[in-house]
């Protein structure tokens, strides 16, 4: 059995505390500034990044942290404190924060759509292994845990040991005592792998989608498509037809950027079609000529 008993504290400096759930996300941030950049400069992309990056930093924060405090609402009514911090970040919510950040970005700034895709084509490569790490601070922190599990070893299930005698849960684990020493579904890990596998596929098929925006959209899809599974197993409380409010965010990524993904790609096929049949009708022309 897999048990998890390390502090989610990584350091205090006087009154300041540093959990290891920060730190992951510093790490992911830092991921994304050594991977996008890269990436952009390969495809051409030589301005807006680094300011379009920034707000899409602020868009993220605000959305994530805007889907937890609502999935959390209870939680925050009772302690009104955590409502503004970094405690607790929805993954789905920042997703859909960074994309109204983008289109925000692009109607202030006029750049065009075309150019707004390609640098989303940059994003793409190295979001997906950004939210992995930061899954590893949820595993470290204990939140988005899941269910208890009918298994007893891992990868069916996972221990979190209790904190030391004396430690106020609350300062240890965000995760009621209810889970604490039983098995449960390692969901903070499920999105861990998943986060890899997508990024793994992704980088794989860099330069492969046509038009811009097409591996963007690919990559929300099946980010989406897992983490709507994986949600199954953890704990919450359904909103809507049994569904939890990310798997809900979940449908509504798939029904926007999917169809997208095919019309876009289809029309740029026929477009080229078209090309190839004009441009093979002009050589003609001009040898009979």
């Amino acid at each position: 059995m897999l048990t998890i008993s390390i502090n989610p504290v990584a350091f205090t400096i006087g009154s300041l505390t540093v959990r290891w759930y920060g730190i992951m996300i510093g790490v992911a941030v830092i991921s994304m500034l050594v991977i996008v950049p890269r990436e952009a400069k390969r495809l051409g992309i030589t301005r807006d990044l680094y300011s379009l990056f920034l707000w899409c930093i602020i868009g993220g924060y605000i959305g994530g942290r805007l889907a937890w405090v609502i999935q959390e609402w209870e939680y925050c009514i009772a302690n009104p404190r955590e409502i503004i911090g970094f405690a607790g970040l929805a993954q789905n919510g920042m997703i859909i924060g960074v994309i109204a950040a983008a289109l925000i970005y692009m109607r202030v700034t006029r750049i065009r759509f075309s150019t707004l895709l390609s640098i989303g084509d940059a994003v793409a490569v190295g979001m997906p292994l950004a939210l992995a790490i930061g899954r590893i601070g949820c595993t470290i922190n204990g939140c988005c845990s899941g269910k208890l599990s009918p298994f007893q070893y891992f990868p069916g299930a996972v221990i979190y040991a209790p904190p030391p005698p004396g430690t106020p849960l609350q300062d240890w684990y965000y995760l009621t005592s209810q889970y604490l020493g039983v098995p449960i579904y390692p969901t903070q890990i499920y999105h861990v792998l998943w986060g890899l596998i997508v990024f793994a596929v992704v980088w794989r098929l860099r330069g492969k989608f046509k038009p811009e925006g097409c591996l963007a959209f690919f990559c929300f899809c099946l980010f989406a498509a897992g983490d709507f599974g994986v949600r199954f197993f953890r704990i919450g409380e359904p909103l809507l037809w049994g569904l939890y409010q990310a798997q809900l965010l979940d449908l509504a990524i798939l029904v926007v950027f999917l169809p997208w993904l095919i019309i876009r790609m289809r029309r740029f096929k026929k477009q080229a079609l078209v090309t190839e049949l004009a441009n093979e009708a002009e050589q003609e022309q001009s040898h009979e000529d």
